[in-house]
């Protein structure tokens, strides 16, 4: 992957396996954090590429960030609009114009 932002975690899947992620970008939605990464170490033609949103807990006691997926797919589509929308902005407004 050519362009690096350079914000890494690494994540650990239910399976043991672990990878690095690259983070894009954070947003507040309904009181809590969520954060849009891409897979660090995996090319754009890669069938597992694409962006990975993950809510983010901050354990008070240990200092530390909690990253868990979230499994309500109609909020998750929501988050992804939104990070969409903050990244991209109006790009895709000005296309079909009006009638």
């Amino acid at each position: 992957m050519d362009e690096e932002y350079g914000n890494y975690i690494t994540i650990e899947d239910e399976e043991g396996n672990e990878f690095e992620l690259d983070q894009l970008d954070t947003l507040e939605y309904e009181d809590e954090e969520y954060n849009l990464f891409l897979p660090a170490n995996m090319e754009p033609d890669d069938p597992d590429y694409g962006y990975i949103i993950l809510q983010t807990d901050y354990d008070e006691e240990s200092g530390e960030f909690a990253y868990n997926s979230v499994d309500d797919e109609e909020l998750l589509v929501r988050v992804y609009d939104l990070f969409m929308e903050k990244l991209f902005g109006d790009e895709d407004s000005d296309e079909g114009g009006e009638e």
